[in-house]
């Protein structure tokens, strides 16, 4: 078992513990974000509202979520940069993100209100958590292991989001088996489910992995305010993108791409429920979408080593494309089971990958800045594909042209990706974290 850990990149305790997390918030991912919170918004707690139009509502708060952690987070990375803070930052946004999943117990029948309210504050812990958890990469893994460590780390998600995903869905389909009076209130007890495996496998950790010595950029100072220097660095990383060229077009590809694989995640369940797919085929593809998704991760990892991560990234490209023109012609339950398994051949992939090449390309001592701008990208992302999936099915009535209007963000990502030199971009990033000196500064 040790060999086999070490060859998978899982060498040493602190990443295992990094990688664990991955296994414990991606179960917010599943059960809530794409399995059963949109149908219950739709059938419970947007239940008077039509099927278009609940969709559409259920687009738009996703799309609020993501906008309100996408406007601090690199504000905050930089704060946590310098105050060698990360996994306290951590800790607060996983605390909010895992409370609020549990509140959702409270969401009832018409609350669609409540239910968004909620959801965008739990939604906001979670993608706030995963750009201080991203940015501890650099330091628990370095050159030809991260891509394999960034793999192992979504595989994890995929197996323990689909595990726990599994067991609530037994809940689902037999609520008086477990004690439940109905299926809504299995559901219901899923979100909490969620906050309680969030909070359990993050603890490793917090006990196993160091937080990284805090680096001062050449003119600070320690004992500086923490909001000053933040936003401080945010302007002058903004005042020099230029000399991140190849970072910042990876950025604008990220974020175009990224926009409709975030938009498919999250619109999946309702797309299916709206052009009748029954809801059975569709927890049961999500459940295949999981398991499939773990030794694909792992091959892309391996993938990266000879084909390189950004070749890697066209191949997932390619296939998203596939997967959005299917989307436009799927009628039948089996065809969502074919396009899950697509989807699970390639998820992995891309969100790996992406994560792992950009980690390459930063400079070590400002990663977590470095990771706020890479929130922004994916956020906005995830902001502009749900808002044009949802102006595009009110307008023309129906969200089959929703699904393949995503064709244009893999093919526009494609091309912006091609433009990006990554040996460049790592020559500069190790250049820069030459100039940054180590130092120990109290919070």
């Amino acid at each position: 078992m040790t060999g086999f850990l070490r060859s998978i990149g899982l060498g040493s305790p602190e990443r295992k513990a990094w990688a664990l997390y991955d296994w414990a918030n991606s179960a917010f991912a599943t059960t809530i974000m794409a399995a059963f919170l949109p149908f219950y918004y739709k059938d419970v707690a947007a239940a008077h509202l039509s099927e278009t139009t609940s969709t559409a509502y259920w687009a738009y708060t996703t799309a609020i979520a993501l906008a309100a952690v996408a406007l601090v987070s690199p504000v905050l990375g930089a704060m946590a940069d310098y105050l060698g803070a990360k996994k306290r930052f951590l800790a607060v946004f996983m605390g909010f993100g895992a409370t609020f999943s549990a509140l959702l117990w409270f969401v009832g029948e018409g609350d669609w209100i409540r239910a968004s309210t909620i959801f965008i504050v739990a939604n906001i812990g979670f993608a706030g958590a995963n750009v201080f958890y991203e940015a501890l990469l650099p330091s628990v893994a370095r050159g030809d292991d991260v891509d394999r460590v960034s793999s192992v780390g979504y595989a994890l998600g995929y197996f323990g989001g689909g595990v726990l995903l599994a067991i609530n869905a037994a809940w689902f389909v037999s609520p008086d088996t477990f004690g439940f009076s109905s299926g809504g209130e299995a559901v219901r007890a899923s979100f909490v489910s969620v906050a309680v495996w969030w909070l359990v496998f993050s603890v490793p950790l917090f006990k196993v992995v160091r937080e990284p010595i805090p680096r001062l950029v050449p003119g600070e100072t320690a004992g500086l305010n923490p909001g000053r220097v933040g936003f401080g660095r945010v302007a002058r990383t903004l005042r020099e993108i230029r000399k991140y060229p190849d970072l910042f077009v990876f950025l604008l590809a990220f974020l175009v791409y990224n926009d409709g694989v975030g938009t498919i995640i999250k619109m999946a369940t309702a797309y299916g429920a709206e052009i009748g797919i029954d809801r059975t085929d569709m927890i049961g593809a999500l459940l295949l979408v999981q398991f499939v998704g773990v030794p694909f991760t792992l091959g892309f990892g391996r993938l990266a080593g000879r084909l390189s991560a950004k070749g890697g990234l066209f191949v997932c490209l390619a296939g998203y494309t596939g997967i959005s023109v299917l989307g436009f012609f799927m009628t039948e339950g089996w065809q969502f089971w074919v396009l899950a398994l697509c989807v699970g051949t390639v998820q992995g992939g891309i969100q790996a990958l992406s994560r792992s090449l950009y980690s390459s390309m930063i400079p070590e001592g400002r990663a977590t800045e470095f990771f706020g701008f890479y929130s922004v990208s994916s956020k906005f992302a995830g902001i502009a594909g749900p808002l044009v999936f949802a102006v595009v099915g009110q307008t023309v009535g129906s969200s089959r042209w929703s699904i393949l209007s995503l064709v244009a963000f893999f093919v526009v990502g494609a091309a912006l990706l091609t433009r990006v030199d990554v040996d460049a971009g790592r020559r500069l990033a190790r250049a820069e974290e030459a100039l940054l000196t180590p130092q120990r500064v109290s919070a």
